[in-house]
């Protein structure tokens, strides 16, 4: 059982179900808010097609007052038009007059089926509910979490503390995510909160260092989503203005979290029994290392060679080849577990069952690419391909 997550200073959260799901007894109703205006700044799914809160709360941020951040789980409100807007707009409007705050000062995140409209009926009840639930507590961040999961297995929570500049301070976060993770991004939302005083700039500027590192390196299979929102709030309830170390203390910790949930992410992705771990070395710079990893980490042909533990070298290779990114076939080797199989464009002899059974009988699997172009290099995380993907994603909607 892990140790509570708590909240940093100056923060509450909560979690209901209000009916959204099928099931009454899943909560689908989250709320984190914030004591005073915070600092707030987000990334969004690069989709253009994107959810009627993506298109809301871009809107919103960076700012230097939000206060709260509501999610409802069971439904995307996606593809939903005019209608689907007003009704994101509606549930910040709700929230806000509970906090006594402007609607623009509340973000919106919804998670789900694409394609029906929101229950305002349900919202409507669910919504005052969320609001006298609110707690400072990690039972009741506990419950925030478990609010906007869908086919998540298990919640997703992380926290650093440390103390900066003389004051404690911390990171906190929650996510959700397990299907249609892509970079740039997934099926994911996260909320990320920190009790440090720092500008909507600086977070903005802060947030999309941690992303950058965490959750743009994470694919299940490929599929951007509609709705994927990474949101930073910091609220300064911990002390003043940080200095640069301790500003370079916070994003530390900031990067530290958004790896924590990223990682959990796509160790709770759907039906893979395999975490994969792609180091892409010896590139030009970090933009080609990314596009490497993350052609052969969405490889279909990859991903079902892991599942079957069959070393079938040569599908990575060719992901190499067809990435887009200029390379001869003299430029690269590769080791899977640490045991080298092809080198400077020619095969090694190696033992294939060795290779199959360290693949079988450990879930972390390690795919490492050398080229010779130079000095930059990445590190990317997916999983396995199975059928038990396939059936999920198969009966999601039936």
């Amino acid at each position: 059982m892990t140790d509570p997550i708590p909240l940093p200073q100056g923060f509450r959260a909560a979690g209901v179900s209000c009916g959204i799901k099928s099931d009454a007894t899943k909560p689908d109703l989250s709320l984190f808010v914030s004591d005073r205006p915070c600092a707030a700044a987000a990334v969004f799914t690069t989709n253009r097609v994107c959810g009627a809160p993506v298109k809301v709360s871009r809107e919103r941020v960076p700012s230097a007052k939000t206060r709260a951040v509501v999610i409802n789980s069971g439904n995307a409100n996606a593809c939903t038009g005019q209608r689907g807007i007003d009704d994101a707009r509606w549930m910040t409007e709700q929230v806000a007059a509970h906090l006594d705050c402007e609607a623009r000062d509340v973000l919106v995140c919804s998670t789900g089926v694409i394609g029906h409209f929101l229950p305002r009926d349900k919202l409507a009840a669910g919504i005052p509910q969320v609001v006298e639930r609110l707690a400072a507590t990690p039972a009741a961040f506990a419950d925030a979490a478990r609010g906007i999961m869908t086919t998540d297995t298990f919640s997703k929570q992380a926290t650093r503390e440390a103390t900066i500049d003389g004051t404690s301070v911390r990171v906190s976060g929650a996510a959700k995510g397990a299907a249609m993770i892509a970079p740039n991004m997934a099926t994911m939302l996260a909320v990320l909160m920190t009790d440090a005083e720092v500008s909507p700039t600086e977070a903005d500027a802060m947030l999309r260092h941690a992303v950058d590192r965490s959750f743009h390196c994470i694919s299940v299979e490929g599929h951007t989503s509609t709705s994927d929102t990474v949101i930073l709030m910091a609220n300064g309830a911990a002390a003043g203005s940080l200095s640069a170390t301790g500003r370079a203390r916070v994003q530390e910790m900031l990067d530290d979290v958004a790896m924590d949930l990223s990682m959990a992410i796509i160790r709770d992705a759907e039906g893979a029994d395999h975490l994969v771990t792609i180091d892409v070395r010896g590139c030009r710079n970090s933009e080609e290392a990314r596009q490497i990893a993350k052609t052969v980490a969405d490889s279909p042909l990859v991903k079902t060679a892991i599942t079957g533990a069959d070393p079938n070298w040569g599908r990575i290779v060719s992901a190499v080849g067809y990435s887009g990114i200029e390379v001869r076939e003299e430029e690269i080797s590769l080791a899977i577990n640490n045991l080298p199989l092809y080198k400077s464009g020619a095969p090694l002899d190696f033992d294939k069952a060795a290779v199959s059974r360290s693949i079988r009988d450990n879930r972390d699997v390690s795919i490492v690419i050398d080229l010779t172009h130079g000095n930059a290099s990445v590190r990317f995380w997916t999983c396995d391909l199975t059928s038990e993907y396939v059936r999920l994603n198969s009966e999601y909607t039936t």
